[in-house]
């Protein structure tokens, strides 16, 4: 566990909050940002063009609780939400934080030891490795994921276990020489075969994981795996 010493006097953070449509959670993810371990940090949130009152609730309520607020016009999905909320970021470390409720950010000290400490540049949070507590749900889902991952580790050569993870932390340097160009979930695929042409360091920490259903809200679908193997392909060839 990260000590209070090191969390209190490490450079300041930029916590990124991709949404879209998630009016029953943008509160609370919110409030649990702001209230993590960690100090100096900076909430940006990207509104995807949401339909459900998240938005007036960003503009409202929750405004005094946001750093940065970012509106996009049209709907543009998750890589399009995360390129314009890094633009926007101060913080000399980035963390991905969906809106969704699946990653609990009270875990944030171990996710940015690995770079605090100087040993890492890029951070994985896994919801394969370690013993953190993790919700059952779809089997296929789960194959899936372990099968882009061992595709993406094939064109890398890195040995991560979970490429689809969405928490994903980055040194700003790092993360402002990379220009994210898909605008869908293929971001993760993309994301990290740009950062293997970097020869970063990369470090993964476990993580717990509350994974949620398509009737709870869950986007992602069997099409943004088969786009997913396509921007492996597609990045992993890339010179």
């Amino acid at each position: 566990m990260l000590t209070n010493k090191l969390v209190k006097n490490t450079s300041s953070f930029s916590v990124v909050i991709p949404c879209f449509n998630e009016a029953k959670n943008i509160e609370t993810v919110i409030k649990l940002v702001r209230e993590s371990p960690l100090e100096n940090v900076e909430i940006v949130v990207v509104d995807d063009c949401s339909t459900d009152g998240t938005r007036q609730l960003l503009t409202g309520s929750l405004k005094s609780l946001v750093n940065k607020i970012i509106l996009h016009d049209k709907n543009r999905v998750k890589g399009a939400a995360l390129r314009s909320g890094f633009a926007a970021c101060m913080g000399d470390v980035i963390i991905i934080q969906d809106a969704d409720l699946e990653y609990d950010p009270t875990e944030y000290p171990k996710l940015v030891q690995p770079i605090l400490l100087g040993k890492a540049d890029v951070v994985y949070g896994s919801r394969f490795v370690g013993g953190e507590p993790h919700r059952v749900l779809f089997f296929w889902h789960y194959v899936g994921n372990k099968f882009l991952t061992l595709v993406s580790n094939m064109f890398t050569n890195l040995n991560l276990t979970d490429v689809e993870t969405g928490y994903k932390v980055f040194k700003r340097e790092i993360i402002s020489r990379i220009n994210v160009e898909e605008d869908r979930f293929g971001f993760e695929p993309e994301i990290t075969a740009k950062i293997a042409k970097l020869d970063c360091r990369i470090f993964e920490v476990g993580i717990s994981y509350s994974g949620r259903t398509y009737e709870q809200g869950k986007k992602i679908g069997w099409r943004d795996g088969f786009m997913a193997l396509w921007c492996i392909v597609k990045y992993g060839l890339r010179r």
